[in-house]
């Protein structure tokens, strides 16, 4: 791809470029940072992949819903921000110095990644709340090889979904054990509201006839293997086997990781559907009756909803090696690991929907002890109406 997505890959895995950059930039945004006024009623938020998506954005319209937006001005940081009409905020292009200059304006920052581009500028009276963007599954932060750059030891609230997440939490990103809020994600509070009525409402949005089911496949992005060029996906997938043995019964719903960057080996028909650029996955998760994946959240999230789920590592054995797992994923996910895709397939024409429903939902009870409530309970904790 681009120059500077070689630039930011060498930023992330070389440690001697990240002491020079962190270094270096930490010390002028600090600097800087003497000459800026705080604004106490100014919010900064930016979302996954930099985009106006995940629990920002539900934190951002419910302050909206309650009223907030009376007092406190949002400034939403976008990767594109000529592709976005948002009301009620303004826009900025992230890592502009513009940008750096509004984090040090601003009293508030939400993220669901990060506000310092690996820097260290935050002031003493900035108030962090970070929600993250998923409970793993597979190693993340330090645990990752080639990865130790990862320290949130300056976020005020960090968000999780259950207690097997807190050891690896503050070991892996380095989040103080103050910090933490058991709130749960506020992009999931809708999937504990869902209805049947939504269901048939998203699958006739769709347009999904009424005798087939819905297979959402959203297999996560996998690390670089050319340099930082790509983050390229090709699942090693017969397309033509799956039209022949599943289009009978089933529409899939194709939805990438943001971060992949192109999808190989896909052709879109009756059968597979482009859903990667839809703007809410919850709805994709509501409408779906099935999710596919591999090593993504995703499971996670989806189990809020009791549904079947099956874990496709195709290349489980090579994915272990190289990146991880905090748990053995053959024992605890709701099917195991189905390695190959005629297994795959069988599983899904031979399907004991309320059998599959209760194994989810007892790897739910298992890993996603809070949420339902998060978006109030993270305003509330951002303005301090509600302490830890």
């Amino acid at each position: 791809m681009s120059a500077k997505n070689r630039i930011e890959h060498v930023i992330k895995h070389n440690l001697f470029v990240q002491k020079i950059y962190k270094l270096l930039g930490s010390l002028f945004f600090r600097f800087l940072g003497f000459f800026i006024k705080t604004d106490d009623k100014l919010v900064l938020m930016n979302g996954h992949g930099f985009k106006y998506n995940d629990s920002p954005k539900a934190i951002f319209l419910k302050m909206k819903e309650l009223g907030y937006l009376r007092e406190y001005h949002v400034v939403w940081a976008l990767k594109n921000p000529d592709d976005y009409s948002i009301p009620d905020c303004n826009v900025v292009k992230m890592d502009t110095l513009k940008y750096f200059i509004v984090a040090l304006k601003a009293k508030y920052w939400v993220s669901c990644v990060n506000i310092e581009r690996g820097l260290r500028f935050k002031k003493k009276n900035t108030v962090y709340l970070n929600t993250w963007h998923g409970a793993s599954l597979n190693y993340v932060g330090n645990a990752v090889n080639g990865r130790k750059d990862f320290n949130f030891n300056h976020v005020n609230f960090f968000c999780y979904n259950g207690e097997y997440e807190k050891e690896f939490i503050i070991r892996d990103f380095n989040v103080l054990p103050s910090a933490l809020i058991p709130t749960g994600y506020p992009r999931n509070d809708s999937l504990y509201t869902c209805s049947n009525t939504k269901i048939e409402l998203l699958k006739k949005q769709f347009k999904v006839p009424k005798n087939k089911k819905i297979i959402l496949y959203a297999p996560t992005w996998r690390e670089t293997l050319n340099g930082g060029d790509t983050y390229d996906l090709t699942p090693p997938i017969n397309w033509a086997l799956w039209k022949k043995k599943l289009s009978g019964q089933y529409v899939i719903f194709l939805r990438t990781h943001p971060y992949t960057t192109r999808l190989m080996n896909v052709v879109f028909d009756d059968l597979v559907r482009n859903m990667t650029d839809y703007p809410d996955v919850n709805d994709l998760l509501i409408a779906a009756d099935v999710l596919i994946s591999d090593y993504s959240c995703i499971q996670l999230d989806q189990s809020i909803l009791c549904k079947p789920q099956f874990c496709f590592g195709y290349d489980f054995d090579i994915y272990r090696k190289t990146r991880g797992f905090y748990f053995d994923m053959e024992k605890t996910m709701p099917n195991g690991v189905i390695k190959d895709e005629e297994q795959l397939i069988e599983r899904l024409l031979n399907l004991d929907y309320d059998k599959e429903c209760e194994k989810t939902k007892k790897f739910r009870d298992e890993h996603m002890q809070y949420g339902g409530n998060a978006t109030v309970e993270c305003i509330k904790y951002l303005f301090g109406e509600k302490k830890i």
